[in-house]
């Protein structure tokens, strides 16, 4: 082998502060949009992004250049900027400050991504999966 070779792909999960409902329907576009403007400045691959009013699930591939941390660090950061400073200036906006990581194996990626996709459906039909929906309040 002449070059090096990674499927990577993770399955992470954050809130907002304190799981208000911060992501309403008029962001949420604009939210996400952010979200894979900075996974694409990181290299990583979105094949979901999904949520509900007070969290984000995204599914991406990700580069072995870049660890877990910095990914989840970076895309929280530039899109809690992004909402304060372009969005809604004048009003309160913040992730909590931890966040839910999982590896997905390539055979899980469409599950996992529908799942992603459908989260409205998941919640208001509460057939969500607890593990992936395990996230602290600060």
């Amino acid at each position: 082998m002449r070059s090096n070779f990674t499927q990577l792909y993770l399955h992470c999960v954050w809130a907002t502060w304190d799981r208000l409902p911060l992501i309403r329907p008029e962001i949420q576009k604009l939210v996400y949009a952010s979200i894979i403007q900075e996974c694409e400045q990181l290299k990583c691959t979105v094949i979901a992004i999904g949520g509900i009013e007070d969290h984000v699930h995204l599914l991406t591939g990700f580069p072995s250049t870049v660890s877990v941390a910095e990914v989840i660090k970076q895309i929280k950061g530039s899109s809690s900027h992004f909402i304060n400073h372009e969005v809604k200036p004048s009003e309160f906006f913040k992730w909590q400050g931890s966040y839910a990581g999982f590896t997905v194996s390539h055979d899980a990626i469409d599950n996992v991504a529908n799942y992603i996709r459908n989260q409205a459906t998941h919640h208001h039909q509460k057939s969500t999966i607890p593990t992936w929906e395990l996230v602290t309040n600060k």
